[in-house]
Parts: C-alpha cells; sequence; structure tokens
C-alpha cells in the first residue's frame, strides 16, 4: 500500500475517532446540525451574501510559526481558501490553487489549513502532493473558518485591497478555469 493511501486512511481513522469534524458539541448535536444544514446550510457555488463584511481580526501561523495577522494582508486582493488535509474536495483543488499560485496574478493565494495537526504535517502535506506555490499557512484553532461564518470546506473567500470580503465560493472549484479568473477578476 502506497504511502499516500496509508496517510489518507490513518487521517480518515481519526477523524473517525474523533467523531466528526464538529469538536465543540456533543455526538447527539453534531447529528441534529449536520441534518440542519444540509436543509439550510450554504450552498455550493458563488456566494455574495457577505459582500463588504471586514475580513476577521484573526491570528495565524506561517509556515515557520511565526503569528501574522490576517490584516497584514491588506493593501491587496487576497483570496483565502479553507482547507484540511482530511477534506477530499479541498485536497481535489489543491493542484488548481497551486497553479493560480504560479501565475503569480495580482490576487494573493492563501491557502489557510484547518487542520489541528502540528504545522509541520501541513509543510510535509502539501509538499507530499506536490504543491509548491501554495505558502504553509495554518489556523489550527478554525478562528477563519468560525469567525467568516464558513462552515463548510473547502471555503475560498476573496477580499478586496480594504480587507472587505468581496465573494465566497463554497466547495471545490477549478481554480484555473475562466469562471474562476473572470470571479478573481472582481478584486480591486
Amino acid at each position: 500500500m502506497s504511502l499516500s493511501l496509508r496517510l489518507i486512511i490513518s487521517l480518515l481513522m481519526g477523524l473517525v475517532a474523533l467523531g466528526g469534524c464538529d469538536r465543540q458539541k456533543p455526538p447527539e448535536q453534531q447529528a441534529n446540525v449536520a441534518s440542519a444544514a444540509a436543509d439550510q446550510g450554504p450552498k455550493k457555488g458563488l456566494d455574495t451574501s457577505h459582500a463588504g463584511q471586514p475580513a476577521p481580526d484573526i491570528v495565524i501561523k506561517d509556515g515557520e510559526g511565526e503569528d501574522t495577522a490576517l490584516s497584514e494582508f491588506k493593501g491587496h486582493p487576497v483570496l483565502i481558501n479553507l482547507w484540511a488535509s482530511w477534506c477530499v474536495p479541498c485536497v481535489k483543488e489543491l493542484p488548481t490553487l497551486d497553479k493560480l499560485a504560479a501565475a503569480n496574478g495580482p490576487v494573493k493565494i492563501v491557502a489557510l489549513s484547518q487542520d489541528m495537526a502540528p504545522l509541520a504535517s501541513v509543510a510535509a502535506f502539501l509538499a507530499e502532493h506536490g504543491i509548491k506555490n501554495l505558502d504553509v499557512w495554518q489556523d489550527s484553532e478554525m478562528a477563519m473558518s468560525d469567525k467568516a461564518g464558513a462552515p463548510v470546506l473547502p471555503t475560498s473567500i476573496l477580499y478586496d485591497s480594504e480587507g472587505r470580503e468581496v465573494w465566497r465560493f463554497v466547495g471545490d472549484r477549478d481554480w484555473t478555469s475562466a469562471e474562476a479568473a473572470k470571479d478573481l477578476a472582481a478584486a480591486k
């Protein structure tokens, strides 16, 4: 069995052992929340209902483990992609985010891991999957997901140069597509 397959199986087993993604609610509440989310939760696709809201005032870790305030990204547009190594759709879209980052366009790409594992495991995961152009960022407390109201992974949020939300995309996406390029052009 390949190392990647063993890693994925181990991560999935760990997730099952943790009782799911929502570590703040007892299991019976998780089932109720999951059922309600299926009925009323965010739909996959582009969402402009949060447009104009400021980016949350949170601190994340860079690849060296240093604290970085989200406000430090002000001055140019930024796409914050919330992902986790155990999230299959997240892993599926990482290569297209990597290509987008390699293009060095006007929008800074921040792939923000929501994994609770040590920071080194996030860097190792990206390296193992051939992701070379995305910097390592981690939010192990999931503050961004919480404060931005993004309960689904992956969710990508585009902020303008003033730090205001332009739109968010819920679910995985091909970030190299013409449609994604058109949507990203909305950032100023």
